[in-house]
């Protein structure tokens, strides 16, 4: 009667249909097909926002630009004014420009900044454009350093918050070298109050500037988009479990 029992229970623990090992298999390959497709799915979802974002820039950077006032009114609503196109009106403080340390058109050097006083009283970042290595000192290029009103159009710039990787050096203030744009050190170490700051950056136009320095027009649209890639990668990773599993669940039933 006892060996009669666990004959039983052995049938159940096995079952009379899918063995225990076979199951779990099963529920680990259906768990990781739904991963790979939830990846697949996300990567798309990424593919859409970043076209559309892609999208919005270009559009923004092609149309008419707007003063600085709109600009202002578009940050304090909420929204998104990073490359807008702008102009604005001011007297540049050339002996306070800042130096960010860059590459152009397979050059070393320099984004030169300069402070550009409002006729508020304000003070705006303005990227005027690359200067190479050895014209780093404003000494070297005294013909583009303009004086009086100046009107600059170029794209509005979100300042960063932090810097942007641990790969970054940490910026050389005392000898006047960024490698990454802190807008508020940027102003604070040239005396610049930072409630008299704007908030943002400009990045100059390819108007020519006296003396052919800085060059400007350098922005940089630096946006990768490689999710339909990765989209394909992990839809393709879940092909191949589907695949490779119906290979094994048929020889296992041969």
């Amino acid at each position: 009667m006892r060996g009669r029992a666990r004959s039983i229970v052995v049938d159940a623990a096995s079952g009379s249909g899918v063995p225990f090992g076979r199951a779990a298999g099963i529920v680990l390959v259906l768990i990781a097909l739904a991963i790979l497709l939830s990846l697949g799915t996300w990567q798309v979802q990424r593919l859409h926002w970043k076209e559309g974002l892609l999208a919005a820039i270009t559009e923004r950077r092609a149309a008419p630009p707007v003063d600085l006032a709109a600009i202002e009114a578009m940050a304090k609503a909420g929204e998104d004014v990073d490359y807008r196109t702008m102009r604005v009106t001011g007297t540049y403080l050339n002996d306070k420009e800042r130096h960010f340390f860059a590459t152009y058109e397979g050059r070393t050097g320099y984004y030169v900044y300069t402070p550009l006083q409002l006729a508020d009283g304000r003070f705006l970042l303005v990227n005027r454009g690359f200067v190479p290595f050895e014209r780093k000192e404003a000494e070297t290029r005294k013909q583009g350093q303009l004086s009086g009103a100046q009107t600059v159009t170029g794209l509005a710039r979100v300042k960063l918050t932090e810097k942007p990787s641990w790969v970054v050096p940490d910026n050389d203030v005392a000898k006047n070298i960024f490698y990454w744009k802190d807008l508020d050190v940027m102003a604070s170490s040239v005396g610049l109050n930072a409630a008299e700051v704007v908030p943002f950056f400009v990045d100059a136009d390819t108007t020519p500037n006296s003396g052919g320095l800085p060059i400007g027009g350098v922005t940089q649209l630096d946006l990768p988009n490689n999710h339909l890639q990765y989209a394909l990668t992990w839809y393709g990773l879940a092909a191949a479990l589907v695949a490779v599993s119906g290979v094994f669940i048929l020889r296992r039933k041969r």
